[in-house]
């Protein structure tokens, strides 16, 4: 049976069945007989239909005591008390509904409105290509990462549509053996249902296009005549915790004019059989509504719809006294094109959780006679918005299942989806509110733990996380003459050298070298074949890409789970590629699938080269370096040289800081360029200047911090220092560093120097040397 015309729903205040009445009519009659004869007398004889069928009546009372159990705030209120009104004279249904209003045995009316379906006008598969509504953020969903992940193709999962019409022998669809599980056909509406499964689950079979989660377990299809609200509740039967419920459907907005249609939770019957369905568990997505549905404006605004009664039906906000929410995730329509905004016609409000593409979506297509193989790139609408969701809901779900054993629930999956964090919001031109589109590589690596997340520590305490500590004091590059018999015994997990960062510190000339690197992994699954690229550069207090030279890549075969300290092998540094004399910063880049490492770039924005600094724990610095003290000799001079250079390709304020914890007998001298002088106005002790080679050379304190600028550096810029220490003590005890910062902005660092005078260095280095 088709209903297609708008009819009054009613809510009694009691069950009449419960309450010894025959049906709803002898119950109005009893509780309010005056009323009943004003009815009557303004349309005539007229019929109380329930809309829920003996079926569903059933099973409501189960349903809702496992729904009380599952979601403790789930109000369980008696659904039986919904009834269509049905009368040959009721042309008028907004003074039918109001007519009803007057008896104290009804609790509330609405006008169901069931609008026209929502919708406004992998390699193999030949139209894959034009389905970039797959591809990564900001432009689509990026299904095709989720894909590379098991679970992440919907796989395990079950969906079912109700609308209103599909061909469901599709090519593209077939495999799937789709079972329809109540209602009936609608034949002008077949295109738009094999339009909407073709973008949700298109199979990946060499045919035509292929659907965001493509291997989904089980397909349903149920119909959303004769009543939308029993059909909702009907197929509960056939779904469970963590399934999900896709509401092709909209319905209008009662006394607007010309017609507008929002979405079908409008209706207070359907809002109580989606709340029933997401208090079982189930997750529901609907689609917002196409406001006039023919692409124009005006839209629906949830946040002030209201009831002809001027009550508010939908308000996202839970100090509100009309709040409700159904936990449904409900969707907007937006333009293809990023950055994206809202389609004119399209719902909106705050409560609508996403948005997905409202046009200029390739998918599967039919007619009315049940075509089996046509397509059309032009879907769109809330319709072609709200399977984008859906289909995201799927692959995340099977995603959580692969990789815990157990589902998300309804409310956890809509956290997940709407999340502004990780999700791709609408253009900032955009003043509506309109949600976020599901962005699945920001899901899985920020929020699901299902990727490796390997990471080598800036420092001693570095965990992994964005900090704001040294970057380039780590203890996981270690520079030896030799390679070691058992590297992972020596510096891994259970070594004792975990949190050792003086460990191989300097090249030995005139013979090859060897580095290694260590790493962690912190993530929700191994990391396999982590390839870490090391390069080398002069000491700088700014370790900028033009400066680095490769060394080259060393593999790491796995990368447990658990943050388990793993060291590679063995990255032979040949003799001939070894630098001068002198102390050397090393840059180190770790990535495998899941998790790659941020590839060197010549950064035309210096705030991209802070991100590449700051925001990826896969890369760091090495700048700590030992100087092996001899204490038989304090006179001896060191020589520390090092570079300070400016931003790769734009003028940028730095600062430059120093700290000498030095004895106080020690002599430090500064050698700096006179350019130096000048641009930081810089206030030292000058001892000595050669102005033909604009150079001068400062004394130093032996102990204290020191700041120059901030000053404005040139792109490219390179101040060339040193110094010259003496430490003149005898004391073979205590350890003696030269810390030096550069400063973004005078703030943030963003590269360092260290070294440390330590009389116990060579006896470590010897120890070391034992193991290879």
């Amino acid at each position: 049976m088709e209903f297609a015309k708008p009819r009054v729903v009613i809510r009694l205040q009691e069950e009449p069945d419960r309450e010894g009445f025959d049906d709803a009519l002898d119950y109005l009659d009893a509780r309010d007989p005056a009323a009943l004869r004003r009815i009557r007398a303004a349309i005539g004889d007229f019929r109380l239909l329930p809309v829920f069928s003996d079926k569903v009546r059933e099973r409501l009372p189960e349903l809702q005591k496992r729904a009380s159990g599952l979601d403790p705030t789930y109000a369980a209120r008696p659904l039986t008390t919904f009834f269509y009104v049905e009368a040959e004279q009721a042309d008028d249904l907004e003074a039918l509904r109001k007519l009803f209003l007057t008896s104290a045995a009804v609790q509330s009316a609405d006008i169901e409105i069931p609008g026209p379906d929502p919708a406004v006008n992998a390699a193999d598969d030949p139209r894959a290509a034009q389905q970039t509504y797959l591809d990564p953020a900001p432009g689509g969903i990026d299904a095709r990462y989720a894909w590379t992940f098991t679970g992440g193709d919907g796989a395990g999962q079950t969906i079912c549509d109700i609308e209103q019409g599909w061909t469901l022998d599709h090519e593209d669809l077939a495999a799937h053996g789709a079972t329809q599980l109540n209602g009936t056909i609608v034949n002008s509406s077949r295109r738009h249902g094999t339009s909407v499964l073709g973008e949700l689950c298109a199979v990946d079979n060499t045919i035509g296009c292929v659907g965001i989660a493509p291997n989904v377990a089980q397909v349903f299809v149920a119909s959303r005549n004769p009543s939308l609200a029993d059909s909702i509740v009907d197929v509960l039967s056939s779904t469970g915790f963590g399934d999900v419920i896709l509401l092709e459907t909209q319905d209008g907005v009662a006394g607007s004019s010309p017609p507008m249609f929002g979405p079908s939770e409008i209706v207070d019957a359907v809002w109580e059989a989606v709340r029933l369905a997401t208090a079982l568990g189930v997750i529901v997505v609907a689609a917002g509504g196409n406001g006039t549905n023919n692409g124009s404006a005006p839209a629906v605004n949830l946040d002030t719809l209201t009831d002809s009664g001027g009550q508010l039906k939908h308000f996202r906000d839970p100090g509100n006294a009309q709040f409700r929410d159904s936990g449904a995730i409900i969707v907007a329509a937006a333009t293809s094109a990023a950055p994206h905004t809202r389609l004119d016609y399209s719902t909106f409000g705050q409560r609508i959780d996403c948005y997905g593409w409202g046009q200029n979506i390739e998918t599967c297509s039919s007619d009315s006679a049940g075509a089996t193989d046509l397509y059309r790139s032009n879907f769109g609408g809330t319709s072609g918005a709200s399977p984008m969701v859906a289909g995201a809901a799927l692959c995340v779900q099977g995603l959580y299942q692969a990789a815990t054993g157990s589902r998300l629930s309804p409310r956890q999956m809509r956290e997940i989806l709407s999340n502004p964090v990780i999700n791709t919001n609408p253009a900032a031109t955009e003043t509506t509110t309109m949600g976020v589109m599901p962005n699945l590589r920001g899901i899985i690596d920020s929020i699901l733990g299902v990727v490796p997340d390997v990471y080598i520590r800036d420092n001693v305490g570095d965990t992994g996380d964005v900090h704001t500590g040294a970057i380039s004091a780590s203890p996981d590059i270690i520079l030896l003459p030799a390679a070691v018999v058992n590297p992972q015994a020596a510096f891994g997990e259970g070594s004792g050298t975990e949190n050792d960062a003086g460990l191989g510190f300097e090249a030995t000339a005139g013979q090859d070298n060897v580095l290694y690197a260590r790493m962690r992994n912190r993530g929700g699954a191994p990391a396999v074949n982590v390839a870490t690229q090391i390069f080398w550069s002069p000491a700088a207090t700014l370790v900028t890409p033009d400066l680095w030279t490769p060394v080259g890549t060393v593999t790491v075969p796995n990368v447990p789970m658990g943050d388990i300290l793993t060291v590679s092998g063995a990255l032979t540094w040949p003799q001939a590629q070894i630098p001068g004399p002198g102390h050397y910063c090393f840059v180190a880049l770790a990535g495998t699938v899941g998790d790659p490492a941020p590839a060197p770039a010549d950064f035309v924005d210096f705030n991209n080269f802070r991100n590449f600094i700051r925001n990826n724990n896969n890369v760091t610095w090495r700048n700590f370096n030992v100087v092996p003290r001899d204490p038989g000799d304090p006179e001896a001079q060191v020589a520390l040289p090092w570079l300070m250079p400016g931003a790769p390709r734009e003028r940028v304020r730095f600062a430059l800081e120093l700290t000498l914890r030095l004895p106080k007998e020690a002599e430090v001298l500064w050698d700096l360029p006179l350019a130096f002088l000048r641009d930081f106005d810089a206030q030292v002790q000058i001892v000595e200047v050669d102005r033909d080679k604009d150079r001068g050379t400062a004394r130093l304190p032996p102990a204290g911090r020191l700041l120059f600028g901030p000053a404005l550096v040139p792109a490219k810029a390179r101040y060339p220092m040193r110094f010259r220490v003496r430490l003149n003590s005898k004391d073979d005890r205590a350890v003696f560093p030269i810390d030096v910062r550069q400063l973004f902005e005078g703030k943030e660092e963003v590269g360092r120097l260290s070294w440390r005078f330590d009389p116990r260095a060579r006896e470590r280095q010897k120890k070391i040397l034992a193991l290879t």
